[in-house]
């Protein structure tokens, strides 16, 4: 089985921290999307997810972004990306992705982000 890790951490005010590892591929975003899940039956909807080390993006991982975008944004919270590769952030922008779904650079700014998105709530 291709690597892949998820690593979950609970930061302050109800934002979690992703950071994927590996492949993100037709082999493992079922992984990725159970996770997802979870967190969204836990009423979190607010998620920084770290690409950093993703060394591969498939279409099927990426959409898993695509449908968690869509929930996340139902429920008024988000996803912002930090720090995909360059293919990564290709596929996200040929599939639209990018467009309804912020990145940025680091912790620190996504965090604003999405305190921007708690006004709203």
């Amino acid at each position: 089985m291709p690597n892949f890790q998820i690593k979950v951490q609970d930061l302050a005010n109800g934002i979690i921290y992703l950071e994927i590892e590996g492949l993100l591929d037709t082999y493992t975003y079922i992984r990725f999307k159970k996770e997802i899940d979870n967190l969204f039956e836990q009423s979190k909807y607010r998620l920084i997810v770290d690409m950093s080390r993703v060394e591969h993006l498939s279409t099927a991982g990426a959409g898993v972004f695509i449908d968690a975008i869509g929930i996340a944004q139902e429920n008024k919270g988000n996803i912002v990306i930090i720090h995909p590769s360059p293919e990564a952030k290709e596929i996200f922008d040929l599939l639209g992705i990018s467009q309804v779904c912020p990145i940025a650079n680091n912790i620190e700014s996504a965090i604003k982000i999405l305190a921007k998105a708690k006004k709203f709530i």
